[in-house]
């Protein structure tokens, strides 16, 4: 059963589980397009659309919101700077994950994640 299990635990911490999503968003604002396992892509998926509607938003509040959650000020104000321009016509699906080949150290399965 499934209960109570929404995002997947990633064989972590909660605390460094928090952590790790909270880079691979940012870092997938950042740059627009990341490599990383597939389990971690549809869990960070998530986060990175939150993120970017609240940047659809783009009131004071909503723009607290995504301070608190990314670090980074000049990167948060260049995403409530473009979003409204980018995705103001989309009600969602901001983010695209795409399966590539598995990793050759020790097979895990591989894919990008990119902003649409």
């Amino acid at each position: 059963m499934r209960h109570s299990r929404r995002v997947p635990k990633l064989g972590k911490p909660a605390d460094q589980r928090r952590a790790l999503l909270r880079s691979l968003a940012t870092e997938l604002i950042r740059h627009g397009r990341i490599t990383t396992t597939k389990t971690r892509a549809k869990a960070v998926q998530s986060e990175a659309e939150k993120m970017i509607s609240l940047a659809k938003d783009g009131s004071l509040a909503a723009r607290r919101q995504a301070l608190g959650y990314i670090f980074d000020k000049k990167l948060v104000h260049s995403l409530f700077e473009g979003a409204q321009e980018r995705y103001g016509s989309r009600n969602g699906g901001y983010t695209r994950v795409l399966r590539t080949v598995r990793r050759r150290g020790d097979n895990a399965e591989m894919a990008i994640i990119e902003l649409v």
